[in-house]
């Protein structure tokens, strides 16, 4: 039933420590100590006796024994040992299943018994002879045997939690049935694994180590041309009741889906390697905390997984055991599934099950590709009735690392609706005055608008300083006092870097100058990365994302950008220098204000106010915004999206503008103010009306006087606008014929209270804040397009909104 395979052989046999007459069985020669019981202790036999197995073909890469404990009186039965051999793996797809769950429909014997425990294993495929080199050459590595020591004890650790948790082997073993993988690997999160990993992606060709000397521990990806944004055309929300998704998700049926599904996934993972990433979105102990397990055949999409959410045998380990399970359900009877094609449902695993491939198998005669993928066959659907999320055939962030957008986003909004809180596309930023009081303000705004810099912003005023708590998204609930408080679910970054640089937000690239993954950026001559907008002009002998080598700057003219446009990092949230201290706080930071932003260059002003709570929710729900390169579709063309959630929110839109409306009443909340803001305005010629940037403490600082009653404004027909003296703006005075500043005048360059004034081209500062009823009047009659989308579930609460917009413009 099981053989020996060499290790010349692409993902080989896995196979565990055995005794002699175990390996006699299996015919494979293994050199043992004459004595039956060595005297030496198990870590030394190992580290010799790996060494001895590579030199004879044949790689040991999993063991059922902890370290420094006697080998043969420790070891299991065969029968109770889990070898993931090539002939096993046939054994396990040829199963009869049962059509809708994939589980096995037989009585299994005792060996493949133990693949249903999943027990975890080494995988050939991060242990071949390419990775051991790359991974022992790497810059601070350890010796390969304590690797694979730490990979071991590992192993037993992962088996013994699985082995607790019935419904997660019964999952796991279903998805190795239909997947048909090579070898399976749990990913622990340890530092080894991650070193072999990195291996692993360079002996693929998948990236490539930067110059260590400038950027420490740092790869670059490029991916596919056509695998480089979100595809919303290929996402897919699926509950069973098609009016549930509403008219700004892609749907299809349920048992349709899973279907196509269940036949695209069929043995796609074949020649590869399945690994298991155990992840926890949320700091733990966080009441809103969330354990999710992805399946993936991707290294590259594990590496960043372990950069972007917390992951290891410990989130595993929060899976509720059995007994845990049975006495909750004691206490508290699970409802009925609400989807008749969920098998393995959330509610029933205690985790959500993420599923994702590229959808390229190896065969023996097929050849891998530096970044495979399957964009003919790309989709991405999500069923928020069982909570699962399946991805197949993309290889970039948002198509693939499943705890963000699709599990944080589009599974976990549908959660909060049901439990009473929000899942929102927002940074959160904390903002300290020179006197030291802070506020904490969560952002909504659509991808590559600018939230990663704000979030890290560096104020331009004196005093003032900003934290970040996250820069991307949040969920929020209302505490027993009724006050907003917010988690970041993510534990890194990962930004856009075209536009990112020393001006737009250096604490950006101070965490970026270490521990980095970046994807389709370009790269210089002396190993470091470039993008646009980094240096004022492009560096002598760039390589471009697409590989093109060498030539002059001049010579990129008539290729484009030498960095795509959604070229993105990914960096560990440890690394930013602007961390706020409570950024894992597991009762989340208090939220004092609501911020929506877009990018519109013209009619919305720099930055309003709304009169009401259900005013606020009308200016999320009609936020507007220019498409940017974060999403597949057309640059430029100005598009409702409400809340920055049009391509996130996983249910109908119209019930997501109620939740917003009604959670709060509920809970006899504290109603944080709503503004909104606009860095965007450009001018008659073109120009940009207003810096950014640094300069955008100076809204921020208006915000926080409006939040403690300090600041002033005036009404407009469209919310409360602050004066330009509120916002330290002027302008230089007027000129003489020649030039010269009229005598008069004294150029004011500080306020009474001694900050900076920021001065403006004149004749700006009157656009900058304008709302031109005219263009209003037309922003009216779009919104009424707008929500007529949503039929009858608009909430009317916003209709009524609309027409007193309506009535003021007019």
């Amino acid at each position: 039933m099981f053989r020996a395979v060499s290790s010349s052989r692409r993902h080989g046999a896995v196979l565990s420590s055995l005794p002699k007459a175990q390996f006699a069985t299996l015919g494979i020669r293994f050199p043992l100590p004459k004595k039956e019981k060595p005297k030496e202790p198990v870590e030394t036999d190992i580290r010799k006796n790996v060494a001895r197995l590579q030199e004879a073909g044949t790689i040991l890469t999993s063991g059922d024994v902890p370290m420094g404990e006697p080998l043969q009186p420790r070891l299991p039965p065969l029968r109770d040992q889990l070898l993931f051999s090539s002939s096993l793996m046939e054994e396990i797809s040829a199963m009869p299943r049962d059509s809708n769950t994939m589980a096995p429909s037989t009585t299994l014997p005792r060996t493949t018994a133990a693949v249903l425990r999943a027990q975890a294993i080494l995988s050939s495929g991060l242990l071949d002879t390419r990775v051991r080199d790359l991974a022992s050459a790497a810059p601070g590595s350890v010796p390969y045997a304590d690797i694979i020591s730490r990979m071991v004890k590992d192993t037993e650790r992962a088996q013994l939690v699985v082995s607790e948790r019935t419904p997660l082997q019964q999952w796991l073993y279903s998805r190795v049935a239909l997947f048909g993988p090579s070898t399976v690997h749990f990913v622990s999160g340890s530092a080894e694994e991650e070193k072999l990993l990195s291996a692993r992606c360079i002996a693929d060709g998948t990236m490539k180590p930067l110059n260590p000397k400038l950027r420490p521990n740092c790869f670059i990806a490029l991916t596919d041309a056509k695998d480089v944004a979100r595809s919303e055309e290929s996402t897919f929300v699926c509950p069973v009741d098609k009016k549930n998704a509403g008219p700004t998700n892609n749907w299809r049926s349920p048992v349709e889906m899973k279907a196509e599904l269940k036949a695209k996934f069929n043995k796609c993972m074949e020649g590869r390697t399945l690994y298991v990433v155990p992840f926890l979105m949320g700091p733990k102990g966080s009441k809103l905390a969330r354990v999710g397990v992805q399946l993936t055949d991707s290294p590259y999409v594990v590496l960043n997984m372990k950069l972007m959410a917390r992951v290891g045998l410990d989130v595993l380990e929060m899976i509720p055991s059995d007994s845990a399970a049975a006495d909750a359900a004691a206490r508290h009877p699970p409802e009925p599934a609400r989807d008749p094609s969920a098998k393995f449902p959330q509610q029933k695993l205690g985790f959500v099950p993420c599923h994702h491939s590229v959808g390229v198998p190896l065969h023996e005669s097929s050849k891998s590709t530096p970044w495979p993928c399957n964009i003919d066959k790309r989709v991405i659907a999500h069923f928020p009735d069982s909570r699962e999320i399946w991805s197949f055939g993309s290889g970039y962030g948002g198509n693939a690392l499943l705890g963000k957008k699709c599990l944080a986003l589009r599974i976990a909004s549908a959660i909060g609706r049901e439990e009473g809180w929000f899942a929102e596309h927002m940074l959160i930023l904390g903002l300290t005055s020179p006197t030291g009081k802070k506020h904490y303000i969560a952002a909504a705004f659509p991808s590559a608008c600018g939230k990663t810099n704000l979030a890290m912003l560096r104020p331009s005023l004196p005093g003032w300083s900003v934290s970040c708590v996250g820069d991307d998204i949040a969920w929020m609930r209302f505490d027993s006092s009724g006050q907003l408080r917010a988690i970041n679910p993510e534990r890194g970054f990962f930004g856009v870097a075209p536009g990112t640089s020393e001006l737009t937000n250096p604490s950006a690239l101070a965490a970026l100058r270490r521990d980095t993954l970046f994807t389709n950026c370009a790269t210089t001559m002396d190993g470091d990365v470039w993008w646009e907008g980094l240096t004022p002009s492009r560096p002598e002998g760039l390589t471009t994302w697409q590989g093109t080598p060498g030539g002059t700057p001049n010579a990129f003219e008539s290729l484009g950008p030498a960095a795509h446009p959604n070229a993105r990092f990914t960096v560990s949230a440890e690394r930013c220098p602007s961390l706020d201290p409570a950024w894992q706080d597991p009762e989340g930071v208090p939220i004092s204000a609501i911020v929506f932003g877009g990018r519109r260059a013209s009619t919305v002003p720099l930055v309003y106010q709304s009169r009401s709570w259900e005013h606020g929710v009308f200016m999320g729900a009609t936020l507007s915004s220019e498409r940017t390169a974060a999403a597949e579709g057309q640059m430029g063309e100005v598009r409702f999206d409400p809340f920055a959630m049009l391509p996130f929110c996983g249910y109908h839109m119209g019930d997501y503008f109620q939740h917003w409306l009604e959670t709060p009443r509920r809970q006899n909340a504290k109603l944080p103010p709503i503004f909104h803001v606009n860095w965007f305005r450009r001018g008659p010629g073109g120009n940009w009306l207003w810096p950014g940037f640094g300069e955008n403490a100076r809204v921020l600082r208006w915000i926080a006087g409006r939040i403690e009653g300090t600041a002033s404004s005036h009404e407009t027909p469209i919310g409360f606008v602050p004066t330009l003296a509120e916002l330290g703006v002027t302008t230089p005075p007027p000129r003489r014929a020649g030039g010269a500043h009229i005598a008069s005048d004294v150029l004011q360059t500080v306020d009474a209270q001694g900050n900076p004034l920021l001065s403006l081209v004149p004749g700006t500062e009157a656009d900058l804040l304008r709302v031109d009823r005219d263009e209003w009047r037309a922003e009216v009659d779009r919104i009424a397009r707008h929500f007529e989308t949503f039929g009858d579930r608009l909430p009317t609460q916003l209709s009524q909104e609309l027409e007193t917009l309506r009535t003021r413009t007019g």
